[in-house]
């Protein structure tokens, strides 16, 4: 029997997110999705989304024959969809159905919000809702993209991009990242850290962060840099710098910062002033409408620096981020 929902009896009345799934679909991806926006969220006391998958035909084979999915609804579920989630598929060359094609036209030009995972910019860009805007997808597919929809602005070297009413993420585990970004934006700092502390996953890396992290093996016994990130994780209202960070791993900052790039793709200023933000964001949700207050307990100093930061990162003011969030925690 077909499952028209995860969470039916909300469906008039919150988000309702749809997994388009086609012939050859990434399991992973699909994976993804689901655990993020398909779960119940009794830790958090409420479902974020109403969630379900669609197919263009009733029996749906994945990549490679690795399982057969059955009993979802038919592509007019994507109809009613607030975000679209569209196929993504190795064999990207291969031209995708055009019934799903013009689902996404629909979704696009009814105002929903698309997302592409992995090789899923390809099936957006063949819809053609990417021409002239930016996206990414796998650094191995990156040549072939350009060559083929020159129109779109590929940035080849980032984890995930937001394009306002379009998103995409670079490869697999970009789409967890995506995920938690999109539910961060939705709902907020807090709800993000749930869903990642359920996944064990990382709540937050930066989308501008490269692809292709290198992780060489090591040569000394641990070069991990988990103890120190969770040192620095509980002094987030301390002045922190940099070589504060070096000595408690006990090396140069010259190294700490080749260790960053290595093991996080990131610098150690970048991933500290994400952490800072993520805890303010935090302490606006929890109640907290002093925004001195908040800067100088995350470690932004000064209210002005928070709203900087703020309106940069997320693209609102901490005055409107409470208005968006602060009333469901309070």
């Amino acid at each position: 029997m077909a499952k028209e929902s995860s969470h039916p009896a909300h469906g008039a009345d919150i988000h309702r997110v749809v997994v388009i799934v086609d012939q050859n679909s990434n399991p992973f991806e699909l994976g993804c999705a689901t655990e993020i926006f398909g779960l119940r969220r009794p830790e958090i006391g409420r479902d974020l989304y109403d969630f379900r998958l669609c197919s263009p035909e009733p029996s749906t084979p994945m990549r490679d024959g690795f399982f057969t999915l059955t009993g979802v609804a038919g592509l007019e579920a994507a109809d009613t969809a607030d975000t679209l989630i569209v196929p993504n598929r190795p064999d990207v060359e291969v031209p995708r159905r055009p019934a799903v094609l013009e689902t996404i036209r629909r979704a696009h030009a009814r105002g929903a919000r698309l997302i592409g995972f992995c090789s899923g910019a390809f099936t957006l860009a063949e819809a053609g809702v990417l021409d002239g805007r930016r996206a990414t997808a796998h650094w191995q597919w990156a040549d072939a993209f350009r060559a083929r929809f020159p129109g779109v602005h590929l940035e080849s070297d980032v984890l995930f991009v937001d394009d306002g009413d379009i998103l995409t993420a670079a490869g697999s585990a970009a789409a967890l990242d995506l995920g938690l970004y999109v539910v961060r934006r939705d709902h907020g700092a807090e709800a993000a850290n749930s869903v990642s502390r359920r996944l064990v996953f990382a709540a937050h890396r930066d989308g501008g962060q490269r692809q292709f992290v290198e992780r060489p093996l090591p040569d000394l016994p641990d070069e991990s840099l988990a103890p120190v990130l969770a040192w620095a994780q509980e002094r987030l209202d301390s002045p922190l710098a940099i070589s504060d960070l070096a000595a408690r791993a006990a090396v140069s900052p010259a190294t700490l910062h080749r260790r960053f790039r290595a093991q996080l793709g990131t610098t150690p200023l970048t991933w500290l002033t994400g952490e800072r933000l993520a805890l303010a964001c935090r302490l606006i949700e929890r109640g907290e409408s002093r925004f001195e207050v908040v800067a100088r307990r995350s470690g932004l100093g000064t209210a002005t620096n928070l709203r900087t930061l703020m309106r940069r990162e997320t693209g609102i003011t901490p005055s409107a981020y409470k208005r968006r969030f602060g009333s469901e925690v309070n």
